[in-house]
């Protein structure tokens, strides 16, 4: 449980922080003037932060999260819609890589970043399971062509949507449609009993992928590969999940082969206006 700590010789008992709070359970208080929680209302909490990172004077901070451990934000920084629109648009899924592993403390930076996805609550429920050694990638790809295998021979009509059988005739002759010879896969998974945890996976997966081509790095989405996590027994068995948590995505990442130099079209976006 959260508690909010009040540096009264910085505060300007401004109030920014009660109009900021999104649960609305902060209030000045009549005696002094300082903010702090409306009474009963501290268990409601989520330790957000928001009240922390909006304070001008930094004096606000909450238990665990002191205001002066919380980074301040570096304002020549902040992209332009021109930087945001070259990022985004420009942003590929990668399937073919450099052989050359991505080190350790990148990995970890990217996933820090990525952590920061928001989450209903900010419940944060996501959790990271990283396939660093190639030979644990193939081998996990291995499994993922038995699920084909297995889809192909007990629902023929799925898996020729899916096109299971041609992936599965290239695995045999060498060729990886799977995990596209990444070196790294990137496995998300949560409580499965958690109703937030699918969104918030799937927001920390898309930040993810962001980080990584900010870090010079390429992603892409695991389907085949999260299909078997998500539903093939002996896969489930060897990825050793905690027990109740269930994946919600996969993802391949590594250095790109290739680099791009135009941006495709994409569709017009539908909008309804109203």
């Amino acid at each position: 449980m959260s508690q909010l700590l009040i540096d009264r010789e910085k505060c300007q008992k401004d109030g920014i922080c009660v109009a900021e709070c999104p649960i609305g359970i902060i209030a000045m208080e009549e005696a002094e003037g300082f903010p702090s929680y409306l009474p009963g209302t501290r268990e409601f909490c989520i330790a957000c932060g928001h009240c922390v990172a909006v304070c001008p004077h930094g004096a606000l901070s909450l238990t665990g999260m002191p205001s002066g451990d919380c980074h301040p934000l570096q304002k020549e920084l902040l992209l332009t819609p021109e930087q945001v629109r070259q990022f985004l648009t420009s942003r590929r899924s990668i399937r073919v890589y450099r052989d050359k592993p991505v080190d350790r403390e990148t990995l970890q930076e990217i996933i820090n970043v990525a952590s920061y996805a928001p989450s209903g609550h900010n419940s944060q429920p996501v959790h990271w399971l990283v396939l660093q050694e190639k030979e644990k990638v193939r081998r996990f790809a291995a499994l993922v062509v038995d699920w084909m295998r297995y889809m192909i021979q007990e629902m023929p009509e799925r898996a020729k949507i899916m096109h299971l059988n041609r992936v599965v005739a290239g695995w045999e002759k060498g060729e990886d449609k799977v995990t596209r010879q990444a070196p790294h896969i990137v496995l998300v998974h949560a409580r499965g009993d958690n109703m937030m945890a699918p969104a918030a996976c799937t927001i920390a997966m898309t930040y993810l992928e962001l980080a990584a081509y900010g870090f010079g790095l390429g992603a892409c989405w695991a389907g085949y590969f999260y299909a078997a996590a998500s539903s093939y027994p002996p896969m489930q068995e060897a990825l050793e999940l905690p027990a109740g948590h269930k994946s919600f995505g996969a993802m391949m990442l590594g250095y790109p082969k290739l680099k791009y130099h135009r941006i495709p079209l994409r569709t017009t976006p539908r909008i309804n206006w109203r």
